[in-house]
């Protein structure tokens, strides 16, 4: 048998398990098998094109995060050299798919890229953040392999101010559904009366395919509960008439007593199942989860969940995932997610673009609430990552985001862009009002098609008329007026300054407002400093670390955090927590090491590296910070009290500090009390010489599906099982059975070592390995290794 034959029954069988029901879509994941090349490649596009020597691999992908680190390349982009690159794809199409139609979905090409099928060009995405739909069924070919072929680019390093990562970093689908169907993002749910006693339910249904037929068609609506239970059921017959290529159909309105409210702390779902029934013959289905609650924003409370008063405690970063980069793996995602929430995190802000669609959806059952955040800048020249200008295409992007996010309840309010006030040349159109009639523009469009929710702009730390700390006109401190937008958008967003905003409220006191970004720098300062009664909350900008805005090499990006990239917390994650959650009693010890900080963009950002272990110096004195949300807190060093301190430093609450503590082997340790009475205490140890490996295993319900990672974290200990965070040597990692290898890590953010490869250098007594599920079900052997110590391995199971 020819390779060709070979590879269409292999296609073959692939898609023999999507066989389509009758009257139902096909959605196929398109991740597998695809070939991988860097750089141009003449020709990459035609199907006969000879791909055999590319490289292999599966979806989600960062080709930029394996690139070489450069010290030359543009520090903002995260020290890497822009690329091009090409992914290829071979499929057969099955004759069930002949008299449908046949899409394929992209849900981002990172920066942009085009596709094409068979050689012809079937569409693209000028904006890498959002994804597009090509109808190729006029190009599919049954009587041998499809191929897709794919080029994508990191554009230009001014196109953006941080790392985008490059590539097929989001899922493909291949979607085949009849020619009367629902449309691209086409079920709108909403809940405009919302109780405990009761809420109603209204859906609309966007249909394509009846322009200008008279057919009968019936657009049927079921509602789910979390459980799966039948709820309400609705229907109504779409027009006969419609002139238009799609037409919204809205169902009448249900009801559902006593219903089950999406909460943070108890995210329960509903779902609503649509069907179109044709001539009394069903042809096509779709579900759409949401959620029932209500957001309610005022100046008098902030914000309201469900009517109850909720501050938002979160964080604002870009969208890329450690050392997998951007590829959009949900394991990652949810990761990321859970050790937010972990420490009393509730929200986080897509800085400055829209993230996955896997996100939202984590975020919705998790009970994450987002602030979902289109733009950097309205320009068509500043730190645009468009492809084509803004101006021509904002409005696409507009329509694509709304109605791909409008019914995740996690989504509380839209964000249209961020630090626009320096220059009229970030404000979108040139109507010399500073962005204001550009917003009002952009804010027409977002209502047209979600006017549920609020919309907002984050400003920088600026004042009318574009006045900022290093103008030489006047002084800031003298000019504290708010920008012109602030005082138009629905929402004020503001990115520091939280000292500023009383002021702010004294020119326009009807504000809403709401600190998009707060420099971790400042620590418990921002949170304190809002009047959290009538504010919405804030974000702290950086709170993980992320690739690029770097301020000097060899740290590859923003690394002033409470979390590395790997998500190990560092000691002031603690402090966050303590604030965040008062009613758990928390007491973290950090020993105080270098202060960096520095002036970025008017604003003093960094950190005082602080950490939490006790192998020191013998004879030199530390500073030692104490986190706890308790009364008082007693400090001892080897069973030695040095006494009890009083949390009630009004400048720094919830930080107690002894100074001088000299350093001694050992042990020392915080107690910390409340009404008298010990709550919590933390014992850090000093740790003795490494002897071997632990291994922990992250993932408890790794699927066997392709698509789910295990983190596998490794530490070097000594006999006592005590962390070395002194321990030097190199982990290699094997990887046998339904798995394989795809990154390695270690926390470093100035490391020049790449994720690739099966080793890595221990960290402060950190390792780690991620391990990508194979298609099918099995048991998967870990083993680290290093040289000097005792070997650690597990035994894992996909199911």
């Amino acid at each position: 048998m020819n390779r060709n034959k070979c590879l269409m029954v292999l296609a073959g069988l692939m898609l023999s398990a999507s066989v389509m029901a009758e009257g139902e879509r096909m959605s196929m994941l398109m991740n597998f098998d695809w070939k991988f090349k860097l750089g141009e490649t003449d020709g990459a596009q035609a199907a006969a094109y000879d791909d055999s020597s590319w490289r292999s691999l599966d979806l989600p992908h960062d080709f930029q995060i394996e690139m070489p680190w450069n010290e030359k390349a543009s520090r903002s982009r995260g020290f890497k050299d822009m690329a091009t690159a090409w992914y290829r794809k071979t499929f057969a199409a099955s004759g069930d798919w002949k008299g449908k139609r046949v899409l394929l979905d992209f849900e981002g090409i990172m920066l942009h890229g085009d596709a094409y099928l068979n050689g012809t060009k079937v569409g693209g995405t000028d904006y890498g953040y959002l994804g597009f739909e090509a109808d190729v069924s006029g190009l599919i070919k049954y009587d041998t392999l499809n191929v897709l072929a794919v080029h994508c680019s990191t554009g230009e390093a001014s196109d953006s101010r941080w790392y985008t990562g490059g590539g097929l970093y989001r899922d493909v689908h291949l979607v085949v559904k009849n020619p009367v169907s629902v449309a691209r993002h086409g079920i709108y749910v909403t809940t405009p009366e919302v109780s405990e006693q009761r809420a109603t339910v209204d859906v609309q249904v966007e249909v394509e395919g009846i322009r200008n037929k008279k057919c009968d068609l019936v657009v049927k609506a079921t509602i789910l509960s979390p459980d799966g239970q039948v709820v309400g059921r609705s229907e109504v017959a779409a027009p006969k008439d419609s002139k238009q290529p799609t037409v919204e159909v809205g169902l009448p309105q249900l009801s559902i007593a006593n219903p089950r409210l999406w909460w943070t702390e108890k995210p329960d779902l509903y779902t609503a199942e649509v069907a179109l029934v044709l001539d009394g013959k069903t042809v096509d289905k779709v579900s759409q989860r949401f959620g029932i609650r209500t957001i309610e924003f005022s100046n008098d409370f902030g914000l309201k969940l469900n009517g109850k008063k909720i501050f938002l405690k979160g964080v604002a970063c870009h969208q890329d995932y450690g050392a997998v980069g951007v590829a959009a793996y949900e394991t990652s995602i949810a990761r990321m997610m859970d050790r937010l929430k972990e420490f009393g995190f509730n929200h986080i802000r897509t800085s400055h673009n829209p993230y996955s669609e896997s996100f939202l959806r984590l975020a919705d059952e998790k009970g994450i609430l987002v602030v979902d955040e289109l733009y950097d800048k309205w320009s068509n020249t500043i730190a645009w990552a468009g492809r084509r200008p803004w101006t021509s295409i904002w409005w696409e992007n507009v329509i694509e985001w709304v109605k791909r996010d409008r019914n995740h309840p996690c989504v509380i309010m839209w964000s249209l862009g961020n630090e626009l006030q320096f220059q009229e040349e970030r404000c979108g159109f040139p109507t010399r009002d500073w962005g204001v009639t550009a917003y009002n523009i952009m804010n027409t469009l977002v209502k047209r098609f979600d006017p549920t929710r609020k919309t907002t702009v984050a400003m920088y730390p600026a004042r009318a008329n574009g006045i900022v700390k290093h103008s030489k006109e006047f002084r800031m401190e003298q000019n504290i007026v708010p920008p012109e937008l602030a005082t138009k958008t629905e929402v004020a967003s503001f990115n520091y300054c939280w000292e500023d905003y009383g002021k702010y409220l004294e020119k326009a006191p009807g504000m809403i407002v709401y600190q998009s970004e707060a420099t971790t720098n400042e620590l418990s300062a921002p949170y304190f400093g809002m009047n959290r009664d009538k504010m919405v909350g804030l974000a702290y900008w950086g709170a993980i670390e992320y690739w690029g805005e770097s301020n000097i090499w060899p740290k590859k990006g923003w690394d002033y955090s409470f979390f590395r990239h790997s998500l190990e917390p560092n000691s002031q994650a603690y402090l966050m927590k303590s604030i965040f959650e008062p009613e758990e009693p928390l007491v973290h010890i950090g020993i105080a090491g270098k202060v960096d900080t520095l002036l970025w963009n008017d604003i003093t950002v960094g950190q005082t590296r602080v950490t939490s272990h006790w192998n020191r110096e013998p004879g030199k004195k530390y500073t030692v910070n104490v986190y706890t949300n308790g009364d008082e807190v007693e400090l001892f060093v080897n069973g030695n009290s040095l006494g009890t301190k009083r949390n009630d430093n009004k400048r720094k609450p919830n930080i107690i500090t002894w100074k001088g503590v000299e350093y001694v082997p050992g042990a020392i340790e915080a107690v910390a009390r409340k009404d008298g009475k010990p709550v919590a205490r933390h014992r850090i140890e000093t740790a003795g010489e490494p002897v071997s490996l632990k291994m922990v295993a992250e993932n408890t319900g790794w699927k066997g599906d392709g698509m789910d990672l295990q983190y596998v974290r490794v530490y070097a200990v000594d006999r006592k099982g005590r962390v070395v965070p002194t321990a030097v040597g190199r982990v290699s990692f094997e990887v046998e059975g339904a798995a394989r290898l795809i990154a390695v890590d270690n926390g470093d953010h100035s490391s020049d070592e790449l994720f690739c490869g099966n080793s890595k250098a221990l960290y402060e007594g950190f390792a780690m390995a991620i391990v990508r599920s194979a298609r099918k079900p099995g048991k998967v052997r870990v083993t680290a290794r290093c040289d000097g110590l005792k070997s650690a391995s597990a035994t894992l199971v996909t199911e």
